[in-house]
């Protein structure tokens, strides 16, 4: 927690997310000090979700206050399309903003230099610092939730394109599928998120459930509909990754999300169906996420200290968070 003078300092790093905000102070070594949670206010508008965030930042700051802690700058991570280079957020469906100045804003209302990313992008780089991609230059972080986003690595770099690389979930695999949110028909999205695993099942059954969870557990119990759903997103998710395959060849495919909590109901058949499509190409190895829900506000931290000047040499996991008193 102490630099070369012997000063306490830290971060303060926040994920928000469409239905939520996890805050986290993070010293040197990734070591999470204190966590806060928050519902994003998105259902009146994105002023309050941008009140919210900034008032997020002055309750982190505080709490560091208390602590005697040195806060050296913020990181904050936000869904949708995201300029890293301009610091804007540049379109963000579930939260209602379109080219917004956010990290200009959130500097003058907190007083602290920010540093600004994308959620999915900041999971990715801590899953490859810190968590299942650890060693790894080419890598994919694919979260499956309530839709799809691919961090994508390539010999040890993000894949940005101005904030549009990444957009698995809209890689259509069924051409004469359901609309899709985007304008599209059949993106995987729509077929092998969480959200649509669950949506579909309760369809074909007539028996609604909640989350793809649910699914998973019928499956077990060798419900015929909750297997033909299953199969039917797992070849959507395998073709999806055979692209990625033949077009950047990933050594490594950290699956993240709801989706990706089935374990190896979910891995066993994907890594299955995607052998037998795979010809030529390296075949990528298929691992789960080891940083769970944290895996963005890790991020997070780690783009502030970098921003910071003083990048966290990572050599230790991150505390665990039955650790840490929020």
């Amino acid at each position: 927690m102490r630099d070369a003078t012997g000063e306490r300092d830290c971060v303060i790093a926040l994920d928000v997310g469409g239905t939520g905000m996890k805050g986290a102070l993070v010293d040197r070594d990734m070591a999470v000090l204190h966590t806060v949670r928050r519902a994003t206010p998105r259902r009146w508008g994105p002023d309050a979700v941008i009140a919210e965030i900034a008032a997020v930042l002055h309750e982190l700051d505080r709490n560091a206050v208390t602590r005697e802690l040195t806060v050296r700058g913020a990181g904050v991570v936000v869904p949708g399309i995201v300029d890293e280079e301009t610091r804007t957020a540049v379109y963000s469906a579930n939260l209602g903003w379109r080219d917004l100045p956010l990290a200009d804003y959130l500097e003058g209302a907190s007083g602290l230099p920010v540093t600004l990313g994308h959620d999915v992008r900041a999971g990715g780089v801590a899953e490859c610092r810190l968590g299942a991609g650890r060693g790894a230059d080419d890598v994919w972080f694919v979260p499956i939730g309530t839709g799809i986003s691919a961090a994508v690595f390539c010999d040890g770099r993000p894949v940005r394109a101005r904030g549009y690389a990444g957009e698995l979930g809209h890689v259509v695999v069924d051409p004469g599928g359901e609309p899709c949110v985007c304008g599209a028909r059949g993106c995987l999205e729509g077929v092998a998120s969480a959200a649509a695993v669950a949506a579909a099942y309760s369809a074909r059954s007539g028996r609604r459930v909640e989350g793809a969870a649910s699914v998973a557990e019928r499956l077990t119990q060798g419900d015929p509909d909750a297997r033909a759903v299953w199969a039917r997103a797992v070849e959507a998710l395998s073709a999806a990754l055979a692209t990625a395959a033949t077009l950047l060849a990933p050594e490594v495919v950290v699956l993240g999300g709801g989706l990706a909590e089935a374990g190896g109901l979910l891995l066993d058949p994907l890594r299955a169906s995607l052998a037998r499509r795979l010809t030529f190409q390296r075949r990528p190895e298929l691992l789960l996420a080891e940083l769970g829900d944290m895996a963005g506000c890790l991020g997070a931290g780690l783009a502030a200290w970098q921003a910071a000047g003083g990048v966290p040499s990572a050599q230790h996991p991150p505390v665990s968070l039955s650790e840490v008193a929020s």
